[in-house]
């Protein structure tokens, strides 16, 4: 039996998500809702319907887990925890400073009505928060350190399209090379945020638009901006369109800690991701905790759960013995 699965929204991250769940035997897209026209959203999952939000409601019994896909900003805090009320949830949430926030809402959500809901899923906040935990744990003496990038930040660059006069922009974020190079060498320093990225972004302005404004506006964003050294580009869609196009990111988390009676030894983990696509990949870790929101549910767990409350068995599509035979 296939576990069935909706999207809400379909953007970028979403079209990842329907990517991911063709790779997946055991997920069935069953449904995409839209807060534009349904007729002028084209899928690619011939099996699947598209429908406008106002019809989430019809489907509480005809889906599993609902993906949402919507921006950080504005869009989860409010769409998660509403969600919740019907349907088992996964979301991207990626404000890190609001997180403790976000769960308290989609828990008491999910709680009341007996369902799961998972956030803040993706590489980071996600499979990086797990490396973070397991080297903290592993290294207890010692600091962690996490880069992002070079590459496009997806909330970011939603983030700068919901300022007004902004008609299109790409964030890219990139570590400051001189910061990496001291923790690789087991220096152990301690950073300001600002001196370990920095932030570049390109921007298309609507005709007549206050560019200084837009400028300023991104440069003060709370969590988002106004804690790095930002640069703004102003450029025409037609330079977006051709440069800008791809959605690579990656990065890496660092932890240098110390062993022995004496802390005479030094380790260092590292983690590293190279994508060609953040949004694939993104809706590929999506996908997997689908089938994990799903598999608590119907063992009765209800509430909101986070990367580190899951076991990473019910990540897998592969059963406990294939899972101890091949990859334990």
């Amino acid at each position: 039996m296939s576990i069935k699965i909706g999207i809400s929204g379909y953007g970028n991250l979403a079209k990842g998500v329907e990517s991911a769940i063709q790779q997946n035997d055991d997920l069935e897209l069953v449904a995409v809702f839209t807060r534009r026209d349904p007729a002028s959203v084209k899928i690619r999952d011939p099996k699947a319907g598209v429908y406008p939000v106002s019809d989430l409601a019809d489907f509480a019994d005809k889906i599993d887990v609902l993906v949402l896909c919507g921006g950080s900003a504005t869009d989860l805090p409010e769409q998660t925890p509403e969600a919740a009320k019907l349907f088992n949830v996964v979301d991207s949430f990626d404000t890190h400073a609001r997180i403790p926030e976000h769960f308290a809402n989609v828990d008491a959500a999910a709680k009341a009505s007996g369902k799961v809901g998972i956030i803040s899923v993706g590489w980071d906040p996600g499979m990086f928060s797990l490396l973070r935990m397991i080297s903290d744990a592993v290294l207890p003496e010692g600091n962690h350190y996490t880069f992002w990038g070079r590459g496009v930040s997806q909330g970011h660059s939603d983030a700068i399209r919901r300022i007004e006069g902004v008609k299109d922009a790409r964030q890219y974020t990139i570590p400051v090379e001189a910061s990496v190079d001291q923790v690789r060498a087991g220096k152990n320093p301690t950073f300001t945020t600002r001196q370990m990225h920095t932030r570049e972004c390109f921007v298309v302005a609507e005709e007549g638009a206050d560019q200084a404004a837009i400028e300023h506006e991104i440069k003060t964003m709370p969590n988002y901006f106004a804690d790095y050294d930002t640069t703004v580009h102003f450029i025409s869609q037609e330079e977006l369109d051709r440069d800008h196009a791809g959605l690579p990111h990656g990065g890496f988390v660092i932890r240098s800690g110390v062993n022995g009676w004496n802390k005479e030894n030094q380790s260092i983990i590292e983690y590293n991701l190279k994508l060609d696509s953040n949004p694939e990949f993104t809706g590929s870790v999506l996908a997997a905790y689908a089938r994990a929101a799903y598999r608590l549910n119907q063992e009765g767990t209800s509430g909101a759960k986070t990367v580190f409350d899951i076991a990473p068995s019910y990540l897998s599509a592969k059963s406990p013995e294939d899972l101890r035979s091949h990859l334990l």
